[in-house]
């Protein structure tokens, strides 16, 4: 039986639960929610072609609806404002979308279907996460 220094323990309990880790940590998490809507704002006509790519019309009104939801449900987890409904609704996007541009199922065999297949389900952990989240945030009240 391995006995584990408590003091080395609590050190890094310290550590994790320190708030400019947590921070960090809910930062890294909505990385992908913050990175994406700004490039689509550097390139509006780009974010419109990706719309209108995964068949969303019209496509200039899904853009804006996707850029300000994202940049919105990641200032809500970031902020702790109603965390866990940013947290949630970030999971319920993040599916969505997985299911609408990772269909790996639909594709040939090779290297594009290993890729998509590999980000469909890293997308579905990312969702977990989420979930996660929110269930934390209720756990510790801030569900209310």
């Amino acid at each position: 039986m391995m006995i584990v220094n408590t003091r080395r323990q609590s050190g890094l309990a310290l550590l994790i639960t320190s708030p400019v880790v947590r921070f960090v940590a809910f930062l890294a998490l909505c990385a992908a929610y913050i990175q994406g809507p700004l490039t689509k704002l550097f390139d509006f006509q780009g974010a419109v072609a990706e719309m209108e790519h995964f068949g969303l019309y019209p496509a200039a009104f899904f853009a804006v609806v996707v850029i300000v939801f994202e940049l919105t449900a990641s200032a809500m987890v970031l902020s702790g404002f109603l965390r866990w409904l940013g947290a949630l609704a970030l999971a319920v996007f993040t599916l969505l979308a997985t299911f609408v541009a990772l269909r790996f199922w639909e594709m040939p065999s090779g290297m594009e279907r290993m890729m998509a297949t590999n980000a469909f389900f890293e997308h579905l952990g990312l969702a977990g996460a989420f979930v996660i989240v929110a269930m934390i945030d209720f756990t510790k009240g801030g569900g209310k």
